[in-house]
C-alpha cells in the first residue's frame, strides 16, 4: 500500500511538472488601481494564486480546529466530574438515595 501512495504522488508530480512546463509563456497581471506588471510567467500566476488560496484555506480551517479544540476539552472535563461522581457517590451526593426519592411508589 505505502508503495502505491508514493507511486501516486510520483505521477501527480510529474503531471504538475509537465503542467508547469508547458505554461511558462509571459502574461501581463493587472491589479484594481491600473497597476500592471508585464511579462510574468503565467506558472509564477498559477502559484501565487495556489498559495493564497491554500493560505486561506488553512485560515479558514483553524477557526473549526480551535472550536473543535474547545469542545473536546469540555467533554473531557465533563467526562472527568462524571467518573469522579461515579467513583465518590457520597461525596456528590447529600446522602444515599432513597427508592421512594427516586421514583415514588404508585398505589395500586
Amino acid at each position: 500500500m505505502r508503495y502505491l501512495v508514493w507511486l501516486l504522488r510520483l505521477i501527480i508530480f510529474i503531471i504538475v511538472l509537465l503542467f508547469a512546463l508547458k505554461n511558462t509563456a509571459p502574461v501581463d497581471v493587472g491589479f484594481f488601481s491600473d497597476q500592471v506588471l508585464h511579462q510574468v510567467p503565467l506558472i509564477v500566476v498559477m502559484l501565487v494564486a495556489f498559495v493564497l488560496g491554500v493560505a486561506f484555506g488553512l485560515l479558514v480551517a483553524f477557526s473549526a480546529v480551535l472550536r473543535r479544540r474547545r469542545e473536546i476539552n469540555r467533554l473531557r472535563r465533563e467526562l472527568s466530574r462524571a467518573q469522579d461522581a461515579l467513583a465518590h457517590p457520597q461525596a456528590a451526593g447529600s446522602g444515599p438515595l432513597i427508592p421512594e426519592t427516586v421514583a415514588p411508589l404508585a398505589p395500586l
